[in-house]
This record gives C-alpha cells, structure tokens and sequence, in this order.
C-alpha cells in the first residue's frame, strides 16, 4: 500500500490504493441512515485577511452551497449562519481532547456555548461536532489516542443530556493513514491499523450506538504529486479505457478505491452498515507543477459529477455519496512543510474570486461560480526592483518579505516560475526567487 502524509496543521493526509478490491456486495437498502449525500466545503480562516463571515455566507449562499465544514467553532463564525439552514459542522480542535474528555462539566459547557445557543428559531443549522481533527495521524505519535474516544463519548452524552442527540451527530474526521492493506496492496483486505485497532473497535461502537457516520479524508492528488508512477488517469476518473478489474467489480478511479478500502475495513471490524463522509477531497491551484488551475478544474468537476450522479462505488453501488470539497478560500497562514500547495486549495480566491467555472450541480449546467460582493480593496501598491540599487541585502530583505506574505506561486513548479509561464521568467528557482519576491504585494480591508 502507498501512503502519503499531508498535514496542514493538522487538516488533512491520504492513503492512496489504486489496486482494486474484491469483495462481497452490500445490500443497497442496509444503510444505517444519517447521510443524506451531496456536496458541501471546508472553510477554513487560517489567513492574513480573512473576509468577514457575512460575505462568505453570502457568497455560500449565492452559489447554493448547503453544507458547511469548519474548523472550529469561532462564534462570529458560527452567528453567520443564523438564518440560513445551510447544515454546519463546528469542530472541537486537538488541544482541546484532554480537557473535554477529562471532564463532563467541561463537555457540557462547551456544548452550551457552541452548540445549544445557536438552536432556537432562524439560528443556526448545526448537523456535526467534529471531535478533534485526524487525531489519530501517525506524525502525532499517539498523543491524542487515549482522549479522543473519551471526548466523543463526552460530548454526545452532553448532545443528548441536551435532547440534541437525534438532531446533532458527534463525529471524528479521521486521516486516511488510519487504513492499512497489509502490504497485500489489493483494498479487498483494507483493515485498520494495526496499532489503533482496539481503539477503532471503541469508536465505531460509540459512532454506531448513536446513529454517527464515520468520517474520512481523501486526496487523490497527493497520489500523483508524490508518486511519480502513479496512474494519473485514475486520479482524473479516467480510468474508463483501462479499468481495473476484480471479480465483478470494475474500478477507473482512485476516489472509488480509496472508499471502498474504507468499506472493507468497517466490514472487517463488524461494521458493514456504517454510514460514511469523505471530509475532505480536492486539488490545489498553485505551489507544485501537478497542481495548477487546469487540474483543480478537472479533478473536481469529474468528482461533483461521479458524487452527484448517485452510482455511489462498487462497494455500495446506487447509495448517495456525501463529500466536502477542499477549500472554500485558499488559506495564505497555513505551514507549507508539507508543500507549498497547501496554501491554495481554494475554489475561490482568498478575497473570493472565483478561480475558474465550476458547476456544483455536476449536470453539466452554467459552471460560473458567483464571486463574493461587497469586498473592499485598499489602493494596489507595487514594488519594483531598482536595478541601479544596493542588492547586497536582497535576498534577506526578500526573505523578511517573504515571512509575512505568500510566496508560494513563486517557487519551482508554481505558476510564477515556470519558463514560458506567466510572471517572471527564468532559468531555476534559485535565481528567480531573489527577484520575483518583490513584484507585487496588494492589501484589502472591509
């Protein structure tokens, strides 16, 4: 099995199968219900201009965008939504497992403040509490293993204490490192990590005593950028001409695979009829040479289209899939140890501009997205490299610069350093990157 880490603070990891499955078929009608299926987004705030919430819950709302994921549970946030019945998942973030899941009192609260206030007539459409964020990614070394069952279990008692608990599911966006093959490299013998197991055993337990779907992060994308033998058609749901067989299941894309390796595990455990969300699945813009505009284009609108279709996967073929898109607005405060793509997974722009025609009803309709009104701008202001200069200080003054701006487009791969690209042009990033630093720099305020 190929398994590959992706971790923006904490947001996100895949693990990649491309060799198919066999295995027994699932009933269409054995589905414990909870997942309604269709399309929502990620939207997270991780950056130096945030656009106030109203405008993104407009712009949500323009473009008919009904399901919401955040990151956490920040109340201007959270308000915004009052009002407009667009389903909201909040979320407990990491560094708060230990204190959740050490004490009811602090549960409750939290469920309060968070949750409770918002539920009263034209609030706030609450569906899921995330209860951490891939808590069980190898890169945490164990650190939240012990706490996050705990927690969940915590803050559903609380949901329920509060007669919330048919109304507001508690769930766990997991890694997809959380799934092993056993080096067999066929999804068919998906099972959980070795590791993890008895603790897997405990949370699907408590996920299905109340009726809450196991949730899961997928990216196809960190298929092709770390794995230069990868099949980049099965990453595009192209697969058609060459398909993957296996008994009678046929396979022509990674997405598919990926789920149904999922399947086989929750069957292995005892699970069969587990519901499920894919968390998160998209394809950046920028920062590296696979992810560009064409791509991201590509990749998501093939995958609104194979969701919105309702075939659902080989596995649970017909059943409705739900996903949510990752991201809503690129993110330019994210760490890029990772890589620097990690700062533009975005539909939009970070100040709400469409990036390119996306039709989120995958009917082949109209695919312009609708941009965000209303954002105020600053007067543009540029610099420009006086060439008759002192350059002794450039690249540390490039590198200050650097430090609070986002210079991920202009490194090698990105879409300011490509020969024949856009932007300036060169023969390495080595000597693009002292100059290209100081192009341009824009500001907006509201």
């Amino acid at each position: 099995m190929m398994c590959y880490d992706k971790m923006q603070g904490g947001q996100s990891f895949n693990t990649i199968i491309w060799l198919i499955l066999v295995a027994s078929a699932i009933g269409c009608g054995c589905l414990r219900p909870g997942v309604e299926g269709g399309v929502g987004v990620n939207w997270g705030t991780m950056a130096s201009h945030p656009l106030p919430p109203r405008i993104v819950v407009n712009m949500l709302q323009a473009n008919n965008i009904s399901k919401v994921k955040l990151f956490d549970a920040d109340p201007n946030v959270v308000a915004a939504f009052a009002g407009t019945n667009i389903e909201v998942m909040i979320a407990i973030p990491n560094d708060m497992l230990d204190g959740i899941a050490a004490s009811t009192d602090a549960a409750d609260s939290w469920v309060r403040d968070n949750v409770t206030q918002y539920l009263f007539q034209g609030g706030v459409n609450i569906r899921y509490v995330a209860v951490g964020n891939e808590p069980f990614l190898k890169a945490y070394n164990g650190t939240f293993q012990n706490v996050t069952v705990p927690a969940l279990e915590n803050i559903q008692n609380s949901l329920l204490n509060a007669n919330l608990g048919g109304q507001v599911k508690a769930i766990v966006p997991l890694n997809a490192d959380v799934l092993s093959d056993g080096n067999s490299q066929l999804p068919s013998a998906g099972t959980f990590r070795g590791d993890i197991q008895p603790i897997m055993k405990d949370l699907l337990s408590l996920l299905d005593k109340n009726q809450a779907p196991f949730t899961v992060n997928i990216y196809p994308y960190l298929s092709l950028q770390q794995n230069p033998n990868f099949p980049k058609d099965y990453a595009f749901f192209d697969g058609a001409a060459n398909p993957i067989m296996d008994g009678s299941h046929v396979y022509t894309n990674v997405f598919d695979a990926n789920y149904d390796l999922l399947v086989s595990a929750l069957i292995g455990i005892g699970f069969p009829n587990m519901s499920i969300i894919v968390g998160e699945v998209g394809w950046p813009t920028d920062g590296e040479m696979s992810a560009n505009i064409l791509s991201a284009q590509k990749f998501n609108q093939e995958l609104l289209k194979h969701v919105l279709s309702n075939i659902g996967t080989p596995l649970r073929p017909g059943l409705p899939l739900e996903v949510y898109l990752f991201a809503l607005i690129d993110e330019d405060q994210k760490s890029i140890a990772p890589g620097n793509f990690e700062r533009h997974w975005g539909i939009f722009t970070f100040d709400g501009q469409s990036k390119y025609p996306l039709d989120l009803t995958g009917q082949g309709q109209n695919g312009s997205l609708l941009k965000a009104s209303d954002v105020k701008y600053l007067p543009f202001r540029w610099c420009v490299l006086n060439p008759d200069g002192d350059m002794s200080k450039l690249a540390e003054n490039v590198a200050y610069a650097c430090t609070y701006a986002d210079c991920t487009a202009l490194t090698y791969g990105s879409s300011c350093n490509s020969i024949g690209g856009p932007g300036l042009r060169g023969p390495s990033a080595s000597l693009l990157m002292p100059f290209a630093g100081l192009i341009a720099l824009f500001f907006f305020s509201f």
